[in-house]
């Protein structure tokens, strides 16, 4: 026999409510290194109300080498799948500045399109990229932290981008977890050692260092534009999911452009 208050509750279950949900503004994905450490708090740390952030990892030993970056390659479309399956993700990322050179752009953004068909692709090198054309730089020194394997591609992918590339220094350390380590105070002074007169911005390289801790002031000291990669990756993200926030205390590029 029939219980008629039970068909009554489930009925009443049935009458759901639904709004825009809580990342109501966008939703952005980042495929990171298994390693990383410091790209998940900096992007969360500057994260606007509204917009959902997302994160997959990629395996990689802790070893930041040319051919361990190359084989990333072929993760980054089971990563990017996994993000938002319900294909409501905006802007799907690879957020890794030497693998993305390594890999170059143009497979990075297949392979994530193969996961996120739906999202639009980049990656940090891109944002690195646009952001250096949005501050209007054309020379330009870079610190980073890698083994001068990576630092010869770096120089040259960024001099077929259009930069005049004065100078590329790396720490040799082939470590992510020495990289995540390096001390933000240590990063001002590494970056603006390096700085010369002739140079339209200094560029910081690697989402594993603390460089968006200390950027304001490197741009300060220096008198002219600094971009490191989580900054530029942020900016060029949130602009990919028209969140066009400006936010202060990370230099110019987040407060102006």
């Amino acid at each position: 026999m029939t219980n008629p208050s039970r068909n009554a509750l489930i009925s009443n279950a049935l009458d759901v409510r639904f709004d825009h949900g809580r990342h109501h503004r966008a939703k952005i994905g980042y495929v990171l290194l298994a390693t990383e450490q410091t790209i998940q708090d900096d992007v969360m740390k500057l994260r606007p109300d509204g917009v959902g952030i997302h994160f997959a990892r990629a395996a990689i030993p802790d070893s930041i080498t040319a051919s361990t970056l190359a084989a990333q390659a072929d993760l980054l479309a089971p990563c990017a799948a996994t993000l938002l399956p319900d294909g409501s993700l905006d802007v799907v990322c690879y957020a890794c500045t030497s693998g993305s050179l390594v890999i170059g752009e143009d497979r990075v953004f297949a392979e994530l399109n193969k996961g996120a068909p739906a999202a639009k692709a980049t990656s940090l090198v891109t944002g690195v990229i646009r952001a250096l054309h949005a501050i209007k730089a054309k020379r330009i020194v870079i610190a980073t932290p890698y083994l001068d394997e990576i630092n010869e591609r770096e120089a040259i992918y960024f001099e077929q981008a259009g930069f005049e590339v004065l100078s590329i220094t790396g720490l040799q350390l082939e470590k992510d977890s020495d990289m995540v380590r390096v001390a933000p105070d240590y990063i001002r002074e590494f970056a603006l050692s390096l700085d010369r007169p002739d140079a339209d911005a200094i560029f910081i390289s690697c989402g594993a260092l603390r460089t968006l801790d200390v950027i304001g002031e490197i741009e300060a000291a220096a008198g002219k534009p600094a971009i490191c990669s989580n900054q530029a990756m942020i900016w060029d993200t949130f602009r990919l999911a028209n969140i066009r926030d400006k936010i202060e205390g990370y230099g110019r590029l987040l407060s102006e452009c």
